[in-house]
């Protein structure tokens, strides 16, 4: 089954989402990018405020592929508490060295997601890879929210590939980027692990307008899973097993 992920602003937003039936709790900035970064302490506040009722995650911005960089927003975010960060890959150039350098935080216990972009000619070649260092998942999104939603962007076919190779990679998969609600029934036979909104639960429609919980009910109706991501076939949770059972390989020469 798929999940609901609803990206909030704060403590506020995520108690709405949260009693409107979201399943995992994104925490971004939508004024400062595609993964704009929340304070570190607006991030912390809102973990409390869930308080472990939904699995929550946060981006940790639009920052340019450098490792150095890259690993130490990765470790700030995973002190709040945050259960999953989210790391962009914005183009291909410079991925590697930036994965190899988050074996480390993979190693160290942090869960991350990979965040690629639809109109970013992502390279699905990067997915084994990913799990070899680590990532628990791997979502697509979209860079410009001007162009247009991931299903004006890339083909069905496309979509279908990227989550079946990521599951074949071990890695859980979500779809995101400017969906709305007439794109749920469409990409719910792909079967990702969930599915992401913020747009579409935003008062008028306006991503950086505060989300509503009449908009995020619709939205919980038209996935029609319970709201306790535990409980999700498909959930990061169920992953667990997985990954530990089969440790991950380092990536070869070739990979590097």
């Amino acid at each position: 089954m798929t999940a609901l992920l609803a990206s909030v602003t704060g403590p506020e937003e995520a108690i709405v989402a949260l009693n409107a039936g979201a399943d995992i709790i994104d925490l971004k900035d939508p004024t400062v990018g595609a993964l704009g970064a929340l304070p570190v302490e607006t991030i912390r506040s809102t973990v409390r405020a869930v308080a472990a009722r939904r699995r929550t995650s946060a981006t940790v911005g639009d920052l340019p592929a450098e490792p150095e960089t890259l690993s130490a927003a990765v470790a700030l975010t995973a002190n709040t508490g945050v259960d999953f960060v989210k790391v962009g890959f914005f183009g291909e150039a410079g991925a590697l060295p930036c994965i190899r350098a988050l074996r480390l935080q993979a190693d160290a216990g942090v869960k991350l997601v990979a965040v690629l972009f639809a109109d970013l000619s992502p390279n699905l070649r990067l997915l084994p890879m990913l799990s070899q260092a680590g990532f628990w998942g791997v979502m697509l999104d979209t860079a410009d929210k001007h162009r247009g939603g991931l299903r004006k962007l890339l083909p069905h076919k496309h979509l279908d590939a990227f989550v079946r190779q990521a599951r074949r990679s071990r890695l859980f998969t979500g779809l995101a980027g400017s969906l709305t609600r007439e794109d749920i029934p469409a990409l719910l036979p792909l079967n990702p692990d969930y599915l992401g909104f913020r747009t579409a639960l935003c008062r008028q429609g306006r991503r950086t307008n505060r989300v509503d919980r009449d908009a995020i009910t619709a939205v919980r109706r038209l996935i029609q899973t319970p709201c306790d991501a535990t409980r999700h076939t498909n959930t990061p949770e169920n992953f667990t097993n997985q990954r530990s059972a089969k440790r991950s390989k380092p990536l070869s020469r070739a990979q590097k």
